[in-house]
């Protein structure tokens, strides 16, 4: 999987580059607000592209993670974010996986799933508390979580309204 890809000239290099070491299932990480944009061409040259939440959050809401006073900033949470996932997804032609720690979140993997997402990588503690949630949510409900985070007028926003829809995660102790 290539990372930081910008464009589908680069996917199709990659492409190329993966079919000559005997590589048959190339893929590339959206990680960038461009990639996201362009994400249905992208697509067309690959077998799958993840998305890497931390730096496509980073690079879109132009905040360092390093720099703690752009903290509130670095949210996998913001529309802006969220919509871009949505582009992603929309437009991909094959599987789309989520990778990064948004991917992670028990509230925010139902509304990933909604906007796309095929696959969600996180780690082995995550993966309990993330599952008893998805298993609560129906694809349209996921769709419906979707919307009314894309809809929101800031990170904040957005995870309240979803956390109010999912009765699971006060069931759970995670809200």
């Amino acid at each position: 999987m290539a990372p930081m890809i910008s464009t589908a000239e680069e996917a199709a290099s990659f492409r190329t580059m993966a079919a000559e070491a005997g590589l048959k299932t190339p893929g590339v990480m959206i990680e960038v607000p461009a990639a996201a944009l362009t994400a249905g061409p992208i697509t067309e040259e690959v077998e799958f592209v993840s998305i890497g939440t931390n730096d496509l959050t980073q690079y879109t809401m132009a905040s360092d993670r390093q720099l703690g006073s752009l903290a509130a900033l670095n949210d996998a949470w913001q529309p802006a974010v969220l919509q871009l996932i949505g582009a992603t997804g929309a437009a991909s032609h094959g599987p789309v996986g989520v990778c990064g720690e948004a991917a992670a979140d028990p509230a925010l993997a139902p509304v990933l799933v909604g906007l796309g997402a095929t696959s969600l990588s996180m780690s082995a503690a995550a993966l309990p508390a993330v599952a008893a949630v998805l298993r609560t949510v129906s694809p349209e409900q996921a769709k419906e979580l979707a919307a009314v985070a894309t809809a929101a007028r800031s990170s904040g926003e957005a995870r309240a309204a979803v956390v109010a829809q999912l009765p699971a995660l006060q069931e759970l102790g995670l809200a």
